[in-house]
């Protein structure tokens, strides 16, 4: 499985263009095949911080995610919506249990 944590920082101007942007690519994007969970939430500390929470199955599906036309929009919309550097992570990760609080 693929698991990848990523951060934007966006331009306050551009906050509500990113955030329908945001809306679109997590709604195409959770159809994908492949896909586990693609969620995508603004920083309850700094709201414009836009933070996505991705896993995938493998490689491939996180190849094909890429490919998709709702991404390549997403990406290319990218630069001008931001204020500093994304980080983006990349977990590869061999199993996953869910705790019960």
């Amino acid at each position: 499985m693929i698991v990848l944590h990523a951060s934007f920082p966006i331009d306050p101007d551009r906050r509500e263009e990113a955030l329908e942007l945001v809306d679109d690519l997590v709604e195409q994007s959770q159809a994908e095949d492949g896909m586990i969970e693609y969620r995508a939430t603004t920083d309850v500390q700094d709201s414009n911080v836009i933070r996505f929470f991705e896993q995938y199955e493998d490689g491939e599906a996180f190849e094909s995610h890429t490919e998709t036309a709702h991404f390549q929009e997403f990406e290319a919309a990218l630069p001008d919506l931001l204020a500093g550097e994304p980080e983006v992570i990349r977990f590869d990760v061999d199993s996953a249990t869910e705790l019960e609080l």
